[in-house]
């Protein structure tokens, strides 16, 4: 079993830690980039939200996903249950399966 690792606040907005627009919205549900997309829209499904905020290994900001962009990428044809939020992180789908071209 997977264990999820979520934040619903940050208490400080330094360059280390969050950002200004993470300010506005303090209760984002808030997750790692080493999450699967599946988990990510548990995640989401049971925060009640359109929206997680991304966070990776060193606390910043590295992307803001909506449930419309992780049905996409679950959708898509390259899509496997190992898809991480990183891999995602560029707007594009899944990185491409071995041996497809």
């Amino acid at each position: 079993m997977t264990l999820v690792r979520t934040h619903h606040r940050l208490t400080g907005t330094d360059a280390t830690h969050g950002t200004g627009a993470d300010a506005m919205d303090p209760a984002a549900s808030q997750v790692w980039d080493d999450m699967t997309v599946e988990v990510a829209l548990s995640v989401m499904a049971a925060a009640r939200t359109g929206h997680l905020v991304v966070r990776g290994e060193d606390g910043r900001r590295t992307d803001l996903v909506t449930q419309a962009r992780l049905l996409a990428v679950r959708d898509g044809a390259g899509y496997t249950d190992q898809v991480r939020l990183r891999d995602i992180a560029d707007g594009g789908g899944p990185p491409p399966r071995h041996g497809a071209r």
